[in-house]
C-alpha cells in the first residue's frame, strides 16, 4: 500500500505535483512556461516542468472540468505522473514523491488521496526482480491536523480496497481454499470475529451446494463469516469465493482460463468492506459471509444431471457445473439469512451475460427492495463503481421450473427456444432469479453481478480514472459508502 504522510512543510527535493483548477490561477511559478506549453487544466492533462523550483521536477495536473470526482482524478494523474514508468528500465526509481494541496480543503486533500492511493497500490509480483513503484507520497497541507481525519478514513478504506485487489491478484496455488481462510483468520487483530467452517460441519448442516462445487478439488471447500459488531441487526455481506474455475465437467476453453483465479472477487470485496468498517470503527454491525471453493475438474467431481440438496432444503438440478457460483451463493445467503441480518447484499462475478449487456462499465444491480435498490446506485455514483439496475422477471423465474426437482440452477446452452435468437440467454436475470429463492424475503437483498469490473485491463477503462492492469476492488468502496449513507445515519 502506498504510505501517505500529511505535512506542512516542504521536505527532500523529490518530484512534486501541483492540482490545478480551471476555476484558479496558476502560481506565479508556474503560469509562464504553462502558458507557453499551453496547458489546459480543464483537459485534465499533466504537464512535466524541469527548473521551476529549483533542481526539483514539477508536475501540473490538470483537475478538468467539474465533477464529483475530478480530485480523485488528479490524484491518480498525479502519482502516475511522477512514478518512474516500470517498463523503462534504464530510468532511476521514484521512491518519494509529493502533492502541493495548499489552499484546499480537508475534504478535497482526502479526495486526491484516495485517487493517489488507489492509483498507487503496489499488487502483489512474485518476480526476482526488484520492485520499482513509488512508495511514499507527502501531502503538503496548511494544517495537518485539521486534514488528518479525513485522511485516516481514505486511509481505512483503502485498506480494505487494497486487501481486496491483493487477494483477487494471487495465483490459485497460492490462495487455495483453505489458505484463503487462514488469511481471512489474520483480520481478527482488527476486532473483526472469524469463524471458519469445514467440510464436516457444512456435511453436517446440510451445505450440500457449496460441498458439490468443491467436491472435485484436492482443497475442499470453507464457509467464513467475518463478523464486526456493531450497533443492532448486522448488514450482511455475502461474497461468491471461487478460487479457481475450471467450469468442472462442463470445462472451459483454454484461452483465458488463467483469469479464473480471480473468481473469488466477490468474496475479497466483502472482506475488504468488513476490514474498512473496522478500521474506521464503523457503529453499524456488519457481517460478511463467504463461500470459498475451487471449481475443479476430478473424480469425485459433480455432473450435469446431479440433483442436490441445499442448506435451504431446497432440490437443484445441476444443468452446466460452469454455472457454480450461484450454487456456492445459494447455501451462503442461506446462512446470512439465519442471522437475522436488516439487508443483504450479495457480489459476485457471476455471469458473461452481464458483460454482454453492461460491458466494463457498470455492474448489474438486482433488487427485490426499491430502497435498497436506490441507496446502492447512489453509493456507487459516488464513488466511482457505478451500478446499472436489471429486471428479474416471472419468465426469469419459470425458465428455472425443473422436472426432477424444486427448480434448475441455469438453462442448458442453446436453451433459449428454437431459431436463432435461441442461443442467447438472459442467464444474468435467471441467475438472480435463482439467486432471490435463497435469498428469502425477510429483508431487503440486493444482488450485485461484478463481472466486467473487477479487473482493469489495458485499453480496457472500467472507472473513473486508470488503474494498473489487475483487479480492481471494485465493491469495496460501494459497500463501505452504503453502509455510511443508508445504515449508519
Amino acid at each position: 500500500m502506498l504510505k501517505l504522510r500529511l505535512t506542512e512543510l516542504p521536505r527532500g527535493r523529490h518530484p512534486v505535483a501541483f492540482p490545478a483548477l480551471p476555476e484558479e490561477p496558476l502560481p506565479a511559478a508556474y503560469a509562464p512556461l504553462a502558458a507557453v506549453a499551453r496547458f489546459g487544466a480543464a483537459r485534465g492533462e499533466a504537464l512535466r516542468l524541469d527548473g521551476v523550483l529549483g533542481g526539483r521536477t514539477a508536475w501540473l495536473i490538470g483537475a478538468g472540468p467539474p465533477h464529483p470526482l475530478r480530485l480523485e482524478v488528479a490524484g491518480a494523474l498525479a502519482v502516475a505522473s511522477m512514478a518512474t514508468d516500470p517498463e523503462d528500465r534504464d530510468s532511476t526509481p521514484v521512491r518519494q514523491a509529493v502533492i502541493d494541496a495548499r489552499g484546499l480543503d480537508p475534504d478535497a486533500v482526502a479526495q486526491l488521496a484516495m485517487g493517489a492511493g488507489m492509483r498507487g497500490h503496489r499488487l502483489p509480483n512474485l518476480s526476482t526482480g526488484p520492485r520499482r513503484d513509488l512508495r511514499r507520497l507527502d501531502l503538503l497541507v496548511d494544517d495537518a491536523a485539521a486534514a488528518a481525519p479525513a485522511l485516516a478514513r481514505v486511509e481505512a478504506v483503502l485498506r480494505g480496497v487494497g486487501l481486496a485487489r491483493d487477494l483477487a491478484a494471487e495465483p490459485a496455488n497460492r490462495l487455495t481454499p483453505d489458505t484463503f481462510a487462514e488469511r481471512l483468520t489474520g483480520l481478527r487483530k482488527h476486532g473483526i470475529e472469524v469463524t471458519v467452517l469445514g467440510r464436516e460441519w457444512l456435511e453436517r448442516g446440510g451445505y450440500g451446494a457449496l460441498l458439490a462445487v468443491g467436491r472435485g478439488s484436492a482443497h475442499p471447500p470453507r464457509l467464513v463469516v467475518l463478523r464486526w459488531r456493531g450497533e443492532g441487526a448486522p448488514v450482511a455481506l455475502v461474497g461468491k469465493g471461487i478460487t479457481f474455475d475450471t467450469g468442472g465437467i462442463s470445462i472451459k476453453p483454454a484461452k483465458g482460463m488463467e483469469a479464473m483465479k480471480g473468481d473469488m472477487a466477490g468474496a475479497a470485496a466483502c472482506a475488504g468492506a468488513i476490514l474498512a468498517l473496522a478500521l474506521r470503527r464503523s457503529p453499524t454491525h456488519a457481517v460478511a459471509v463467504l463461500a470459498i471453493a475451487e471449481n475443479a475438474t476430478g473424480a469425485d467431481s459433480y455432473r450435469p444431471g446431479d440433483v442436490l440438496r441445499t442448506a435451504s432444503g431446497r432440490t437443484v438440478e445441476v444443468v452446466d457445473t460452469d454455472a457454480e457460483g450461484r450454487l456456492v451463493l445459494a447455501d451462503a445467503l442461506h446462512h446470512a439469512r439465519g442471522m437475522g441480518p436488516r439487508a443483504i447484499i450479495d457480489l459476485a462475478t457471476l455471469t458473461g451475460s452481464i458483460v454482454s449487456a453492461l460491458g466494463h462499465h457498470r455492474a448489474g444491480l438486482f433488487s427485490n427492495d426499491d430502497i435498497l435498490r436506490d441507496a446502492l446506485m447512489a453509493a456507487g455514483d459516488a464513488v466511482g463503481e457505478p451500478l446499472w439496475p436489471m429486471p428479474i422477471g416471472a419468465k426469469h423465474r419459470r425458465d428455472l421450473d425443473s422436472a426432477i426437482a424444486d427448480l434448475r440452477h441455469c438453462l442448458p446452452v442453446g436453451g433459449g427456444g428454437p431459431g436463432w435468437a435461441g442461443k442467447f440467454l438472459p442467464d444474468a436475470c435467471q441467475a438472480a432469479a435463482f439467486l432471490r429463492e435463497f435469498a428469502g424475503g425477510d429483508a431487503p437483498w440486493a444482488h450485485l453481478d461484478i463481472a466486467g469490473m473487477d479487473l482493469r485491463e489495458e485499453g480496457v477503462e472500467s472507472g473513473a480514472y486508470p488503474l494498473p492492469p489487475g483487479p480492481s476492488g471494485f465493491g469495496v468502496r460501494l459497500l463501505d459508502r452504503l453502509v455510511v449513507d443508508r445504515f449508519e445515519r
